[in-house]
């Protein structure tokens, strides 16, 4: 029989909760929305409706970012860069 410790994380990882936890936040401080929990119950709306393919799901950053962010790391304007550059600049 499982502790309620474990019945807990399967909860959460089922739910994958903490990575919904931390999108919410980090939307929160990309956005840094005047009336933030206004804010959160629209993205939430966003994720419910994009996930019965209604709309689309949120996302924290566009097509514009992602350019930028390659251009920083393309500082001699190849048009590609090095694994270790990637590694360099992807999460960890």
């Amino acid at each position: 029989m499982a502790t309620a410790e474990e019945q807990s994380r399967e909860y959460l990882r089922r739910h994958r909760l903490p990575e919904l936890l931390h999108r919410l936040g980090a939307l929160l401080l990309f956005h840094r929305p005047e009336r933030p929990r206004e804010f959160l119950i629209q993205v939430l709306e966003r994720v419910k409706a994009g996930r019965r393919a209604e709309g689309e799901y949120p996302f924290l950053m566009d097509e514009a970012n992602v350019d930028a962010m390659f251009s920083l790391l393309d500082v001699l304007g190849q048009g590609h860069i090095r694994p270790a550059q990637y590694r360099e600049g992807a999460p960890t």
